[in-house]
């Protein structure tokens, strides 16, 4: 299928890859389908991913598997709260990520930690919750630490 966005231009994706978020994303309520969207030209699709919406062209979310920048990450999240996206997260096949906010200057970088975006890739189903953890900002500088770890790549 063939998914039209304002940042990307035309994409192709197979529909069995499209994410339902039957409660939309913080802010975005209103829209439902995403499909995640990597950097083609970089090994693995680089570090940095976009969800993607399918109901709104030009709302694309810029997304990073936390342990890149934060080894320990372990949100507390309620089991009753990942039922509604039918995980059995014990067996179930998830991804963690979170947000990013890049500001003009992109040395101000964050990563939303206080509010991961859950994955369930056998029910194709997601959901972003709000961690227990007292200690995750909503704003948690990354530009540093992303910036090592390409270093630590390009010295590999």
């Amino acid at each position: 299928m063939i998914i039209n966005t304002k940042w990307f231009g035309e994409i192709e994706t197979e529909e069995s890859k499209i994410f339902t978020f039957e409660n939309g994303i913080i802010g975005f309520s209103d829209f439902k389908k995403y499909a995640i969207v990597g950097d083609s030209e970089k090994e693995n699709g680089g570090n940095i991913l976009w969800l993607q919406s399918l109901d709104e062209v030009s709302l694309a979310i810029p997304i990073v598997n936390p342990i890149i920048i934060k080894q320990d990450y372990d949100p507390l999240i309620e089991d009753e709260l990942l039922k509604s996206i039918d995980a059995n997260y014990q067996n179930a096949d998830i991804d963690v990520f979170v947000t990013l906010t890049v500001p003009a200057d992109i040395t101000k970088m964050t990563a939303n930690l206080k509010a991961p975006i859950i994955f369930d890739n056998d029910t194709m189903k997601g959901i972003q919750l709000i961690a227990d953890n007292d200690d995750y900002p909503v704003k948690f500088e990354i530009y540093d630490i992303l910036k090592a770890n390409q270093n630590r790549k390009e010295g590999e």
